[in-house]
């Protein structure tokens, strides 16, 4: 087995302080999911880290391809009902 895959599969502690209302919060919704609160925190924090670097990506393509990414931009989806229904929905804190 290579060195690589050997540090892969083995796990690592990763220690932080919080606030009892951030554990509670964060022991809540782990709950609410069925994980553990190490399971949650670590996939919360995966899936940002993630994002971070994905908004970070940056991508070239030639006059032609880029003009029509902006014509896609510009142009409106078309009102579908599903969309009309979404748009008329209230948001979860605003109930």
């Amino acid at each position: 087995m290579s060195q690589t895959h050997t540090r892969e599969a083995a796990s690592v502690s990763i220690n932080i302080r919080a606030k009892t209302r951030q554990r509670d919060l964060i022991d809540q919704a782990a709950d609410r999911l069925g994980r553990s609160r190490s399971d949650f925190m670590l996939e919360a924090a995966c899936r940002e880290a993630e994002n971070v670097l994905l908004d970070q990506a940056f991508f070239t393509v030639d006059e032609g391809t880029y003009a029509k990414f902006q014509a896609l931009l510009d142009q409106p989806l078309p009102p579908t009902d599903k969309l009309r229904r979404l748009l008329k929905t209230k948001a979860p804190w605003e109930k």
